[in-house]
């Protein structure tokens, strides 16, 4: 795993209080991704949750920008996902899985991205919850994100991302070894 992420999974008051203001600043400034919802209710979530805040904090560290995006009523859980304009920076140039970093031969890239995610407790985006996201505003113009692949399309050594060109989501597949320096990986988080 790479060192990036902290193995202590909390932050101090003061780190709790800097990111639940960035979080309220930008749930207000983006009401239409979450219409309906009270800030309160879901600050009082992540207060309650303190490593899922930490997990918050690693998604913004790493540029995601994370925002609410829904409710989940019969868990009721609020759904963050990375709603940065362009795929996290902090986590561009990495290949898929262990499997295909593994694979390589020469030319690594330093981790891949569902290590990462794991580290980070946030889980990859699904096709479906990517383009979901897109229903909020234009993301990945110049960039793309890996997605959760399915199982038969990773035995087969590949992978799947996405991003938007021309006003139209697109999804691609790759090998699952390769990586971009305009390619990273977009994330759901459930608090």
């Amino acid at each position: 795993m790479n060192n990036t992420y902290s193995n202590k999974k909390e932050l101090s008051p003061v780190q709790q209080e800097e990111l639940l203001k960035t979080l309220k600043a930008r749930f207000e400034k983006n009401m239409n991704r979450h219409k309906d919802l009270e800030w309160a209710k879901v600050q009082a979530k992540l207060e309650a949750s303190t490593e899922k805040l930490w997990s918050l904090s690693e998604m913004e560290k790493t540029g995601g920008e994370p925002d609410v995006v829904g409710h989940d009523n019969k868990t009721d859980e609020y759904i963050f996902y990375d709603c940065s304009a362009e795929s996290p920076e902090g986590r561009r140039n990495l290949c898929y899985d262990r499997e295909a970093l593994e694979k390589r031969k020469t030319n690594k890239p330093k981790d891949n991205v569902v290590d990462v995610a794991a580290a980070m407790g946030i889980t990859l985006l699904t096709e479906e919850q990517y383009r979901e996201l897109q229903k909020f505003g234009n993301f990945d113009t110049k960039t793309s994100s890996w997605v959760k692949t399915p199982s038969e399309i990773r035995k087969l050594g590949g992978a799947i991302f996405c991003d938007r060109r021309y006003g139209i989501v697109f999804m691609y597949h790759n090998g699952a070894d390769s990586y971009y320096s305009a390619r990273g990986f977009r994330a759901v988080l459930r608090v």
